[in-house]
């Protein structure tokens, strides 16, 4: 059979793919991995001679089936090249299979850095401008604003080239591009020259952050929060540069003292323990207190490189949500989600909230489109890969965020179709007017998508 098709690409049947987290999976009819342009041709090619859709997925961490797919999935984890480096207008252009891990490396050689990056970067180039990935700055956009070009395969078989000045619309659609525009062969990134960050986390109270968040947004330029619910606890997160690369009287933990509190206590303790409380649910207040006391309530410094600083491991396996509102409303929200789980002794919420912020932008599907935005990050962590309760604890949150005019993170699993993306993104008509054009038979759509734009 795969010879009547190709002498080139070869399809494995029989895969697995599952999401990073294992809260969603699918069985793809064929699983590609190709190392070429010309093979990704073939690959659609067949695919429309087949009448089969096509999935292409980069280091599968979204925490939805966005990546998911019964047809054909394309992998492109081999096309990670870093293909140019442009080292007087500061950019670089890579393949969009390569991950930001490996490409955060490579530009240190250069003496070049992503000016801001998400917490997990075992995520590829067009895998973060697929989803929107964030991390935090009121001076910072999403990571796709730091985009300035990329190339486009369309459903077709063209190679488009997209930027501010060649093909904008596409351009403004792409940078934000749910994986349903085609595929995203190559990304230029504007970079900033390589810079050290200063970390500094501080215990604090909600009610003082949300008081002081004006204060706060100033005082650091990489300014989140981590609010501990059922309680008032907070942990206020500094990042800042320095030129301090190698700090006097910060000294690093040794490995042993690290591991046992990172591990021993921040991992199998907490597991444990979140275990226990899936049979004793009153348990998680009294959890979230004890941890913020144990790892949380005194001052602590690093200094590092900013890609190892701006990274941390995510070693739990957890459902997530992750809205943003306009940041005027950061206060109100927070503390009506802070009162309806008072309010409601039956709704559990593990620790934390993570409270991000991210500068307003032009990219059609930006959850900050047009606006300066507050992220609201809930998780529910999977002990043991055991499922914890936590319906009534998402729609309430979603209520709140939907009341407050939020747009859900487009990687995270939500409830939102259709209807209320119209709502939600003045820009969305245009968005499927582009996508119209580009994939006019729906090569690229899955079920997650169909609700999207259906």
């Amino acid at each position: 059979l795969w010879l009547l098709f190709s002498l080139q690409v070869y399809g494995q049947g029989g895969v697995k793919f599952q999401n990073w987290a294992k809260t969603y999976g699918s069985s793809p009819e064929l699983y590609f991995q190709p190392t070429s342009v010309e093979e990704i041709r073939e690959i659609l090619d067949m695919a429309r001679q087949r009448d089969k859709r096509v999935k292409v997925v980069g280091g599968g961490h979204s925490p939805s089936d966005i990546a998911c797919t019964d047809d054909f999935m394309i992998q492109m984890g081999k096309m990670n090249r870093v293909l140019k480096v442009d080292k007087e207008k500061q950019q670089v252009t890579v393949e969009g299979g390569i991950f930001l891990s490996d490409l955060n490396v490579e530009l240190s050689k250069h003496g070049l850095a992503l000016a801001n990056l998400g917490a997990v970067s075992e995520v590829t180039a067009a895998g973060v401008i697929g989803t929107g990935t964030h991390n935090t700055g009121i001076k910072h956009g999403i990571l796709p604003t730091q985009v300035v070009a990329l190339t486009l395969l369309a459903a077709s078989g063209e190679i488009l080239e997209c930027s501010e000045s060649i093909n904008a619309d596409v351009f403004k659609a792409a940078r934000l591009h749910l994986g349903c525009l085609g595929v995203v062969l190559t990304v230029t990134f504007q970079c900033v020259p390589q810079f050290f960050l200063h970390e500094v986390s501080f215990p604090s109270t909600l009610t003082e952050v949300l008081d002081h968040l004006e204060d706060h947004l100033k005082s650091s330029q990489y300014f989140r929060f981590l609010w501990f619910p059922h309680s008032e606890k907070v942990s206020v997160i500094y990042q800042d540069p320095t030129n301090k690369a190698s700090p006097t009287g910060l000294h690093p933990p040794s490995s042993s003292v690290s591991w046992f509190w990172d591990y021993a206590i921040g991992y199998y303790l907490l597991e444990f323990l979140l275990w226990i409380s899936t049979f004793v649910p009153s348990l998680v207040c009294w959890i979230n207190r004890f941890f913020f006391w144990l790892l949380f309530s005194s001052r602590v410094e690093n200094i590092g490189i900013s890609y190892k600083i701006f990274n941390y491991e995510c070693r739990f396996k957890q459902h997530v949500q992750d809205w943003a509102i306009p940041i005027e409303k950061t206060k109100e929200a927070l503390l009506e989600l802070k009162t309806a789980l008072e309010n409601n002794p039956k709704l559990v919420a593990h620790y934390p909230v993570e409270v991000r912020f991210a500068r307003g932008d032009d990219i059609w599907l930006s959850p900050c489109f047009q606006r300066d935005s507050c992220y609201m990050n809930i998780i529910m962590y999977r002990p043991y890969g055991k499922n914890v309760p936590r319906l009534n604890y998402w729609l309430t949150y979603e209520g709140i965020m939907k009341k407050h005019g939020g747009r859900p993170h487009w990687a995270k699993a939500h409830s939102c179709t259709r209807k209320d993306f119209e709502k939600m993104y003045p820009a969305f008509p245009k968005f499927c007017s582009v996508r119209e054009k580009l994939d006019p038979t729906g090569m690229f759509l899955n079920t997650y998508l169909e609700k999207v734009f259906y």
